[in-house]
């Protein structure tokens, strides 16, 4: 078997891992294969779509009930109703309009459900209510304004009045460590780092607020803030591209330690379902072996193990950090270890054909906990600049392409016809281990005794197979056996039936019914002699 046919179901060309739009950044599936930037783009021209829909149906409706106001206002005004009472109908017209409206607007489309009441109110103003001056230049600043620059210290202290135990609950020494670590960072920014603190408190105040959103609309939220912050660092502070970046690094970390808890995996998502149905499928295929995923790792050699070794405990690391940065370079460690674990075993530089196999293959050796969370966790709250580029981007992409080969993995992907598939992953049989006159010496002897004893559970597990087959024949002959013979005696009975006669009269004598018994001699009688 050639090495390109092997390769078949396992090969991803790098040209799918980068943004099916074309602009050249790495694309993730959670994106529908989109990059960040591309993304956001195609999610804002689709919400304001939806928006726009819900603001022509809502101008629809009102215009409707404006009319039938009218119609109504005009059929009882040939009526003499008295001032006070024509007031009171027209209060509870317009009340009743303003909850029809209302009612078509969701949380995801808040902006535009302002736009709404801004409106509706300039309408009523032209009906001769005018409104506070005040009022139209707060809801003008709430429409325009992000909701992270919303807060006001005035906002802040009459907050801080009412502590939420959520927001004010003791901090933990993690906490602790990277507010103080954070403080000293912005130090020496100066007038920039004050500024960058400020807003900081304001979004995760903003947040607080906002945890009755969907996921996904938090996630929108934490990505404008990145955005804002970066642009506000680059045009209004002129801070170089390279502090920018430490900047955003820090500020991720100092937020999404505060947020961890709240945003990754939410009871409102179906992110621990996902886990679950990743966690059994990665168990279910146990038995795939390095030869079935080519992968070109040699474990034999000691120093390629410790690599292996190494990786696993990188990928499962990953579940313990808070932080998306953190998180990603648990996912970066694990690759540079697999792309020295295949140098090492090859003599020559590894190559992307080469590390997506190894890399499924310590998924699969390492089933790290909660995957599916933590790929959505970096995915929603990282800053978008690592994903979209740099080493991190195109190691996470891989690690995406990874769990879905996982997730569709069949018997074409590993070279194996399909019954030899459905009976390794039933548990009925595993591959062939290696034979124990092929080990090396230097292989530890508990993996040795490991391995015959894989080989006596599977020789014992096809016994067992073999016994229950043939006990459920059984079972099946003795059924077939008992309806052969009920239908056997149904024909008879059928053919034969069975005729029950009346219960004859009792006889007179054992002779009357012999009608010659007048011929016969009397009885003897018995006599006695005398002797």
């Amino acid at each position: 078997m050639s090495l390109k046919s092997e390769r078949r179901g396992i090969h991803v060309d790098q040209s799918e891992l980068l943004c099916k739009k074309g602009c050249g950044y790495y694309g993730n599936p959670a994106w529908q294969g989109f990059c960040s930037k591309c993304w956001r783009e195609e999610y804002h021209k689709a919400r304001q779509k939806q928006i726009q829909e819900d603001w022509e149906l809502a101008e629809r409706l009102q215009r409707e009930e404006e009319e039938a106001f009218a119609s109504s206002h005009s059929t009882q005004g040939a009526q003499s109703l008295t001032f006070s009472k024509f007031e009171e109908k027209k209060t509870n017209e317009k009340t009743r309009k303003v909850t029809t409206v209302k009612k078509f607007f969701s949380a995801s489309s808040r902006t535009g459900a302002k736009k709404v009441a801004q409106e509706k109110n300039l309408k009523q103003g032209q009906l001769g209510r005018e409104r506070n001056a005040d009022n139209i230049l707060r809801d003008l600043k709430e429409i325009f304004t992000p909701s992270w620059e919303l807060a006001s210290p005035t906002e802040e202290i009459q907050e801080a009045k009412a502590p939420s135990p959520s927001i004010h609950r003791q901090a933990s020494i993690e906490t602790d460590r990277v507010s103080k670590e954070f403080i000293e960072f912005l130090k020496t920014y100066h007038k920039p780092g004050q500024d960058i603190y400020k807003q900081c408190k304001m979004f995760l105040e903003a947040m607080h607020h906002k945890r009755e959103l969907s996921i996904e609309e938090q996630s929108e939220c934490a990505q404008d803030f990145y955005q804002n912050v970066a642009e506000k660092l680059q045009t209004r502070w002129k801070v170089s591209p390279e502090r920018v970046e430490k900047a955003m690094d820090q500020i991720e970390k100092y937020i999404m330690t505060r947020l961890y808890k709240y945003v990754f995996c939410p009871e409102t998502t179906d992110d621990e379902k996902k886990d679950l149905v990743v966690q059994k499928r990665i168990r279910a295929l146990h038995w795939v072996t390095p030869q079935m995923l080519c992968v070109p790792v040699n474990e034999e050699i000691p120093e390629v193990s410790d690599m292996v070794v190494k990786a696993i405990t990188d990928i499962i690391e990953m579940d313990s950090k808070r932080v998306p940065r953190d998180k990603l370079a648990c996912i970066t460690k694990c690759s540079k270890h697999i792309f020295n674990a295949i140098k090492i075993t090859k003599n020559e530089p590894a190559s992307a054909d080469d590390f997506l196999p190894t890399l499924i293959y310590i998924v699969l050796k390492g089933n790290p906990p909660r995957l599916q969370s933590n790929i959505q966790y970096i995915t929603r709250f990282c800053n978008p600049s690592r994903l979209m580029t740099g080493e991190d981007g195109y190691y996470f992409t891989n690690l995406c392409c990874a769990v879905a080969f996982i997730e569709k993995l069949d018997a074409q992907s590993l070279n194996l016809s399909q019954e030899d598939f459905d009976r390794y992953m039933s548990g009925q049989t595993s591959p062939k281990k290696q034979e124990s006159e092929n080990w090396s010496p230097d292989v530890c002897l508990g993996v040795k005794q490991m391995y015959k004893n894989l080989d006596l559970l599977s020789q014992l597990n096809e016994r067992q197979e073999r016994i229950v087959s043939e006990a459920k024949k059984l079972e099946r002959d003795l059924i077939d056996w008992t309806d052969g013979i009920t239908k056997e005696v149904q024909d008879i009975v059928e053919k034969y039936p069975l005729e029950i006669k009346p219960k004859n009269q009792a006889l007179a004598a054992i002779d009357s019914e012999n009608v010659e018994n007048d011929k016969l001699p009397p009885p003897l009688q018995p006599q006695v002699y005398a002797g």
